[in-house]
């Protein structure tokens, strides 16, 4: 397994708090921006940095395909040629190990109460990239990736809304030798080929509630999904899995929102699931983040003329976070 380097204990990764709408704490800048010969490369890599408030910085630095007619367009896009993405960026000991590009793809089923871009959830509002640009662009930060043990993470939206673009990126990427991560609902699962599945060193699986019908009105959709597909990625790793000769990791997501998640008896089913996949397969989830909840996300709702229903809910309180941090740690789980 890859050597994980970890925010200090305590802290929620910063892209993680932007992605969710949750507290966090800034990423760290990042050196090459300037001092780029160091690692052996240009000095000048014009990679968006992690802001705090909102995703990437749009698609710039990579080309579109603007030009091409919507029949083709189309056609790239089951092929798998082609993807509607919604943004990019580097960031420092987020989103997987070491540094990462990660890459925000358009398009999600879920309709998440706290969503914090709620300006992914439609595959139409993205910009056409092919996968060969994307791919480009990994392989000008391999030398990045190598020296910080980093990598690749495709999140969205879902980025198993498209899931013959994300297959041509990892294959891609493993070509390369790029550690490779997943960050997904799991709600569409069913869409992970074992060849893409294959080419996965890491999945954030993000499991928004234990209780069905509290995951049904988070989300919008059926909590069963996700559940099953977490114990496939545990199975999958198992002698004569798909992955056996090399084990997906998974990283659990939960966040935090009084009065919606934070029942202590909601909070012991998702420990328990958890817990239940490493007695599927001993070192399947080597992390839980528990994110506490945050508004930061409010203002593109309104943009968007969304109606934001979490207007009066509070940030979870030091004790509240505290609480259900244990809650994972008493089943055996590394808890950040």
């Amino acid at each position: 397994m890859t050597t994980l380097s970890t925010p200090a204990a305590g802290q929620v990764p910063a892209r993680a708090a932007a992605r969710y709408g949750v507290d966090g704490v800034a990423s760290a800048p990042l050196p090459w921006r300037t001092s780029g010969d160091a690692l052996g490369h240009d000095s000048d890599l014009d990679a968006p940095e992690a802001p705090r408030r909102r995703t990437g910085a749009g698609v710039s630095g990579l080309s579109t395909a603007e030009d091409l007619d919507r029949h083709d367009k189309l056609a790239m896009m089951r092929s798998g040629e082609l993807g509607s993405v919604h943004s990019w960026e580097l960031v420092t000991a987020v989103d997987g190990p070491g540094t990462r590009l990660t890459v925000f793809l358009n398009g999600c089923p879920l309709r998440c109460l706290y969503c914090h871009n709620p300006d992914t959830l439609q595959m139409k509002d993205g910009e056409p990239v092919t996968a060969d640009e994307l791919l480009a662009r990994v392989k000008r930060y391999l030398p990045v990736f190598r020296a910080t043990k980093g990598g690749l993470t495709l999140s969205g939206g879902e980025v198993l809304m498209q899931p013959a673009f994300a297959a041509r990126i990892l294959a891609g990427a493993k070509e390369m030798g790029v550690h490779t991560t997943l960050d997904t609902s799991g709600f569409l699962g069913a869409n992970l080929s074992d060849e893409m599945l294959a080419n996965t060193d890491l999945v954030l699986l993000d499991v928004k509630s234990g209780d069905p019908a509290i995951y049904e009105k988070v989300t919008g959709r059926a909590l069963e999904p996700t559940l099953k597909f977490g114990r496939r990625l545990a199975e999958s790793g198992l002698p004569g899995g798909v992955t056996a000769e090399h084990p997906v990791e998974v990283w659990i997501r939960y966040v935090l929102v009084p009065g919606l998640t934070d029942q202590a008896e909601h909070v012991d089913v998702v420990a328990d699931y958890a817990a239940s996949l490493n007695e599927i397969r001993p070192g399947t989830v080597t992390r839980v983040e528990v994110l506490p909840f945050h508004q930061m996300g409010r203002d593109k709702w309104e943009t968007l003329g969304r109606e934001y229903e979490l207007n009066d809910t509070p940030a979870p309180d030091v004790e509240l976070v505290d609480r259900v941090r244990d809650q994972f740690r008493t089943k055996g789980l590394t808890v950040y």
